[in-house]
């Protein structure tokens, strides 16, 4: 007889398999990524077909098979059946998922991870599904906030709160509207301009001088007389993005439990919907690097975006 295991998981990608069974990607807490075969699933009237759809949560109880495991039984535990009514909804949801799927492990338990995510989702699901820009914009930053609560459990996180050049705090400024913070990808985080300005100052050529040869290393003194050292230039840390006092002030609060004033998700007056959207795009872009590969969800998001945001309906 085959071995069965329990396991109790949200199924977070699906593709057809056969003529009429589903092949699930679920995360697990148990067992962490699994991929199982969910038989006759795409069949009329099959007991796992509403099942077997994207993230609804299942108690599971799991054949072992020889390539691939099978589903034997599965009990609904919860649904996210909302996600699907709204475009923002369905792309935030996507794109949380694909981040997950390239954080999670197989093989060994993700609690956490688990936890999150349906802390998340459940989030995104009861926002508000209305056109209106500000309830759009809900959206994108409770999608701003998972992303960075994700890459912050799995211990990727950009440094928001220091400079990654000085390791100083670095606060935004609301008194000068001139006044910009950097963003750098490749540092890791948060840049105080006038510290990269200083670093980055062109500085005159000094001529090489010949050094004795009494003060030269042995290994050196039979090439000649004398040797020079040469100056190697430094990469430029380059800069992504300048981020304004509101966008650092976002930045700076996605790691709280909860965004502040939740009701219209802004941090001060001066935050609006294209802060947001700004904030969403440096941590995407930062995430596509920690990742390896572009976020296909991400194209979503910015038709989204521009159909409610960037150039509502109304």
């Amino acid at each position: 007889m085959n071995k069965t295991y329990i396991a109790t998981g949200i199924n977070l990608k699906g593709k057809p398999f056969g003529e009429s069974d589903r092949l699930l990607t679920i995360l697990t807490r148990e067992f962490g990524l699994i991929r199982v075969i969910a038989p006759g699933a795409r069949k009329a009237k099959s007991r796992l077909g509403g099942r077997s759809e994207l993230f609804v949560v299942n108690q599971l109880l799991i054949a072992k098979g020889r390539s691939l495991d099978k589903i034997t039984q599965a009990e609904t535990l919860t649904t996210y059946s909302g996600l699907g009514k709204n475009l923002g909804k369905l792309a935030a949801s996507q794109y949380l998922a694909e981040v997950v799927l390239n954080q999670a492990l197989s093989e060994h338990p993700q609690e956490d991870l688990f936890v999150l995510l349906n802390e998340h989702l459940n989030r995104l699901q009861s926002l508000p599904n209305s056109p209106l820009i500000a309830h759009s914009t809900q959206i994108i930053a409770s999608l701003t906030q998972g992303i960075f609560h994700l890459l912050a459990l799995a211990g990727t996180a950009p440094q928001v709160q220091l400079c990654c050049l000085t390791q100083r705090l670095l606060r935004p400024n609301f008194t000068d509207e001139q006044w910009r913070a950097g963003f750098s990808v490749d540092a890791g985080g948060i840049i105080n301009l006038s510290e990269w300005t200083k670093l980055h100052r062109p500085c005159s050529p000094q001529p090489q001088k010949p050094i004795p040869v009494a003060s030269r290393p042995i290994a050196v003194a039979e090439s000649g007389n004398s040797y020079t050292i040469e100056t190697v230039a430094q990469p430029k840390l380059k800069i992504n993005t300048k981020l304004t006092a509101p966008q650092l002030a976002i930045l700076q609060q996605l790691a709280q439990p909860q965004l502040l004033d939740t009701g219209a998700f802004s941090l001060s007056p001066s935050i609006s919907a294209l802060d947001w959207m700004t904030v969403e795009r440096i941590l995407r872009q930062y995430t596509e690097y920690h990742l390896g590969y572009p976020i296909r969800s991400g194209l979503l998001i910015d038709t989204f975006t521009h159909q409610f945001i960037v150039d509502p309906p109304f």
